[in-house]
């Protein structure tokens, strides 16, 4: 028997988010079966495009991409080919089931800790999105501000070019803000990997986390826990969020009609040193 397959999209394989992420869904495919074909789009929205539009020329039984679109354009896929967006939701004219985590309640729930922790000068790195439109992170990060009242500042939200890794980019935002005389007491990153770069930042220019600023990440990866000083950080249940994809568009290869639309997988904050 021929085997199956499906294809999966993530920005970018340099993430441990989206590693462990495509690393689950191809376990869970596998047991289903499917043979999944991975394709990373580098932060690319064009790239993205096409490998959407390649995967649908390969007949692929179905799709699930984490996307930096901020829409689908009209005449990319067909309609009946099943397609899951996880993590991320690009408007559509096609209704299309998504899996999430509620990014804005997540970076509200970290803001407000931080706060409480004695923070009120707090950075905010929303992490990349290919065609740039506003994050939901963003919105909660100003929800949280709002509450507690604390003004929105446009140049605490420093946001990445995708070129280059998160450590490098991230180090590079954060010595070039207090190089122009602004200070923070708060920070939070889009990845662990952001907030390794981000200490290593602070310490190159005089600042120590907790001492001096204290930092939330997003991820929960199993390095966060070994780094030092260990590091706070959301955890966003990739397991949850594969297995939902997973049953998701298998029930839609199967011509279920009735799936559900809006899927969201709960986020908590581990607290660790670095935000003591």
């Amino acid at each position: 028997m021929s085997a199956k397959h499906i294809g999966m999209i993530v920005p970018t394989m340099d993430n441990s988010f989206f590693s462990s992420l495509a690393v689950q869904v191809e376990k869970a495919m596998a047991d289903r079966g499917y043979q999944t074909w991975m394709a990373s789009c580098h932060n690319d929205a064009e790239r993205e495009k096409e490998y959407l539009r390649s995967m649908a020329d390969m007949n692929m039984e179905g799709i699930i991409c984490v996307s930096g679109l901020s829409d689908l354009p009209k005449d990319l896929l067909s309609k009946d080919l099943p397609l899951v967006w996880v993590d991320r939701v690009p408007a559509s004219s096609k209704p299309v089931p998504w899996v999430a985590n509620d990014d804005a309640h997540a970076m509200e729930m970290a803001v407000d800790h931080l706060i409480m922790q004695g923070s009120s000068k707090i950075l905010l790195l929303p992490g990349f999105l290919a065609e740039q439109q506003e994050s939901p992170r963003v919105q909660g990060y100003r929800r949280s501000l709002e509450k507690h009242g604390i003004d929105f500042r446009q140049d605490y939200i420093l946001q990445r070019s995708g070129i280059r890794s998160s450590e490098e980019e991230t180090g590079e935002l954060i010595r070039s803000l207090f190089a122009s005389g602004l200070t923070a007491d708060g920070l939070i990153t889009s990845s662990d990997r952001a907030a390794f770069g981000a200490v290593r930042a602070l310490q190159s220019i005089g600042y120590f986390v907790p001492e001096d600023v204290r930092l939330i990440s997003f991820d929960n990866s199993s390095y966060s826990a070994m780094a030092s000083p260990s590091v706070s950080s959301l955890d966003r249940k990739t397991d949850r969020l594969a297995a939902k994809a997973c049953e998701i568009l298998c029930r839609l290869m199967a011509g279920e009609k009735d799936v559900p639309m809006e899927n969201i997988i709960e986020v908590t904050l581990q607290q660790r040193d670095s935000s003591r």
